[in-house]
């Protein structure tokens, strides 16, 4: 069955939309450092307002734990939005109270709110359904319609995502329907040659998805902490350098299933190894095979993929017509282990064909490192979404609106 979308509502003037989005910026003393969550819900409330919608956006921020908590407050994430829509948009001091209700029953066509974190309230994240389904109740009052487009959220069961959608007449928005096309482009007839670039910390978070797309991509790249886990599976000594040893036999499974299947499994031939996890750290170029050959000896710690790794990742990605990637290729928030990540997100940006930003980590690097979002086919907003899309999970944000 395919994804119910905003057509299939028919016309929304006059009628009170929530529109569950996903505001989980980062904040630093009350100022988003990165609003291109935001920025990705645009095009959805763009168009209700369009279409005379009264608008009431909802989304959760951060890990309050059930109570009002003034650091994850949605107040700074509406000023943004009436800023990047040149309007004013009311804010709910509360998610179903007084406020949101006062707030709801006073806009007029056209206009838009943002209520209170979500989170605010235990039963958003309950896991007993009848405390979740009382509160998505509760959510349903304030309006007539549900638009979902929290991509990032899709793979909860949560409140606002999945029981809210039940309750009112519901379809996706623009941005869950984008990142729909997009992800099941990279598993179902991609077009070849399809490389996925892996990296992140622990290769235990992308067992699933290795495990998905090996018998898809003719290339699979291993970097960031990762990669360590998989030069220690082919025997190299690898100093400090993060190592999760008890994936060892399942590293060396993929190893010998890629080599059956004839996939070819790119690990880097070099890596930059540190004297300590510190920005201001000594660092120098080590061989693969001879990382505690340095200085530091096997005290030495890996912190990005080295430059000639860079370099064959970015040829690979170059010459590939579908990339997928997630996960950045070393410590990018530190300027001296940037490189890696930096060299293969400018190749993805080269790419004649599709290129998918993985969401997560992997969105923030390439927008802290420069980057505009449009120089790459699509940055997904849902690190963790995206991946169990591709790991083949169904995903109820998605069932519920239809997806199968």
């Amino acid at each position: 069955m395919a994804l119910r979308t905003l057509d299939s509502l028919g016309s929304l003037a006059g009628k009170r939309v929530i529109v569950r989005v996903d505001f989980n910026v980062p904040l630093k003393d009350g100022v988003i450092t990165d609003d291109g969550r935001v920025r990705a819900a645009l095009p959805t409330i763009d168009r209700l307002i369009g279409q005379g919608a009264r608008v009431i956006a909802c989304s959760h921020l951060g890990r309050p734990d059930g109570a009002p908590d003034a650091k994850y407050s949605l107040a700074p994430v509406a000023q943004r939005l009436s800023e990047l829509l040149g309007k004013p948009v009311a804010f709910a001091g509360d998610t179903v109270g007084e406020s949101a209700h006062e707030v709801a029953a006073s806009l007029g066509d056209g206009d838009v709110a943002v209520i209170e974190n979500l989170r605010f309230n235990a039963g958003e994240t309950a896991k007993d359904a009848a405390e979740r389904r009382a509160f998505a109740e509760q959510l349903a009052e304030l309006g007539d319609v549900l638009v979902s487009d929290g991509f990032g959220v899709v793979h909860r069961k949560q409140a606002s995502v999945f029981d809210l959608a039940e309750l009112l007449p519901s379809a996706a928005g623009f941005l869950i329907e984008k990142e729909v096309d997009v992800l099941d482009r990279l598993t179902e007839n991609p077009e070849r040659p399809y490389t996925v670039v892996l990296g992140g910390s622990k290769v235990s978070d992308k067992l699933g998805v290795i495990e998905h797309l090996l018998p898809r991509a003719d290339k699979i790249l291993v970097g960031g902490g990762m990669l360590f886990t998989f030069l220690a599976a082919l025997g190299h000594r690898v100093g400090k350098s993060l190592l999760e040893s008890d994936q060892l036999e399942t590293v060396r499974g993929y190893i010998a299933t890629a080599k059956e299947r004839g996939v070819e499994l790119v690990l880097p031939v070099d890596a930059v190894m540190a004297s300590g996890f510190a920005a201001d750290a000594d660092h120098v170029v080590a061989d693969a095979d001879a990382l505690e050959g340095t200085a530091f000896g096997a005290a030495g710690m890996g912190l990005d993929i080295g430059p000639r790794s860079a370099e064959i990742f970015a040829e690979a990605i170059r010459t590939s017509r579908t990339v997928f990637w997630n996960g950045p290729m070393g410590v990018f928030e530190m300027p001296a282990f940037a490189a890696g990540t930096r060299t293969v997100a400018q190749a993805l940006t080269e790419v004649d064909g599709l290129s998918v930003v993985g969401g997560g980590d992997s969105a923030a690097a390439v927008r802290q490192l420069g980057f505009a979002d449009d120089a790459f086919g699509h940055i997904s907003t849902g690190g963790g979404a995206s991946l169990e899309f591709l790991e083949g999970k169904k995903l109820p944000g998605l069932e519920v609106l239809g997806w199968q």
